[in-house]
């Protein structure tokens, strides 16, 4: 080969190694793009108690992910928007904020009633939609339709709320409940249709059942008539003014049978000073009051002040969207994330092990944990399991 036959070659060598640096240098930028998820909280409003420890522990959980690289080499990066009280249009627009600044996944508030604004908004833009406490079935195909395909929260599904609401009643010995549904939310109405169903399984009977709705002024009414039904447990699901409200209305008379709640009712925010709260319970995701039996709950739970246990949606939430990304070999489209996230079965995350079905687009299977208060002092008494989702 000639002199000037090997510097030609050289030369075409030298360019190619160049050509490859130039993409290598372009393929490392680009794996270092963060990947966006744009989060609609709540602030202010009835979902500010749920929404805000949510989000919270949603960015220390980011932090710890992209410590350790990111998910595919990619660092996670979360952007707000606040709605606000969750006002349809206020909702909306944040939606669109949070698209219009690139975000690839969607999170949305914890009540499906409250977060349909946002929910349509991202999922005709085709992107992965998620709550991290949205309790009902039907932030999936149910309520949004083919696009609802898109929706999954990380809540519990309100048909294994209310049934593990009924096994622990059952295992305490309780046969006989008056119930009183707030009619205000689906998700209120589902968890005690099914503590109502699953209750009657298993040999439990409902002696009465009444009606009350957030705003309306009539829950005094329902407790009235609840109290004049002698039952073993009086069992709802609510939670803003008419909890306290509830939960006064038989203490008030001297009444203190025991008092179910489900996750709706969690955390001491809303606990009346006069008469103090006794023989109460709530069913939900994890204690706050230091004695969870998962010591990284309580860490979490001690390092962002939680007031309530759904602080771990937002937890498991991110780590569900990180699998689902990784699954997908780095992928952000939309229906490829939610093609993964669909056949989650038992996926370990910081908060245990959580499942999906073409049915149940929210969690379902979770081990509760049971909170106690009494004379306002809250603490772990006990774990329980729904061993049946029943149909409502």
């Amino acid at each position: 080969m000639t002199r000037t036959r090997r510097v030609a070659v050289l030369a075409a060598a030298l360019a190619v190694l160049a050509s490859l640096a130039v993409a290598a240098n372009v393929s490392a930028s680009r794996s270092a793009t963060p990947i966006t998820i744009g989060w609609a909280y709540d602030s202010s409003g009835n979902m500010k108690p749920f929404d805000t420890p949510a989000l919270a522990a949603a960015k220390i959980r980011v932090a710890q992910i992209n410590a350790k690289g990111g998910v595919g080499g990619r660092p996670l990066k979360i952007i707000t928007c606040d709605t606000q009280g969750n006002t349809p249009a206020r909702a909306k627009t944040c939606a669109l904020q949070l698209i219009g600044k690139g975000s690839k996944v969607i999170f949305t508030t914890c009540d499906v009633d409250y977060a349909t604004p946002v929910v349509q908004a991202s999922i005709n833009k085709g992107l992965l939609t998620v709550a991290p406490c949205i309790g009902t079935d039907q932030m999936g195909p149910k309520r949004f339709g083919k696009k609802g395909a898109l929706a999954f929260s990380y809540g519990n599904v309100a048909q294994d709320e209310g049934s593990a609401m009924a096994q622990f009643a059952w295992n305490r010995g309780w046969r006989t409940a008056g119930t009183g549904t707030n009619t205000l939310l689906v998700y209120f109405q589902n968890v005690v249709s099914a503590f109502e169903a699953r209750f009657k399984q298993l040999g439990g009977k409902i002696v009465s059942h009444q009606t009350y709705a957030t705003g309306q002024n009539n829950v005094n009414n329902a407790v009235s008539q609840l109290n004049s039904a002698k039952a073993d447990v009086y069992v709802t699901s609510t939670s803003f003014g008419e909890l306290p409200a509830f939960v006064s209305g038989f203490r008030s008379v001297g009444n203190n049978t025991p008092i179910l709640n489900s996750w709706a009712g969690d955390g001491t925010y809303w606990l009346p000073t006069s008469p103090k709260v006794t023989n109460y319970y709530a069913v939900t995701f994890a204690s706050v009051f230091g004695d969870d039996p998962n010591p990284a709950l309580n860490k979490l739970a001690k390092q962002i002040q939680a007031g309530t246990g759904g602080f771990v949606g937002g937890v498991s939430a991110i780590d569900g969207v990180a699998a689902a990304i990784r699954q997908a070999k780095g992928s952000t489209n939309g229906a490829t994330l939610a093609a993964k996230m669909a056949k989650f079965h038992n996926l370990p995350t910081i908060a245990g092990t959580l499942s999906f079905s073409s049915t149940y687009h929210t969690v379902f299977g979770r081990q509760y944990r049971v909170i106690e208060i009494n004379d306002n002092a809250a603490k772990l008494v006990g774990l329980v399991k729904a061993k049946v989702i029943p149909k409502i």
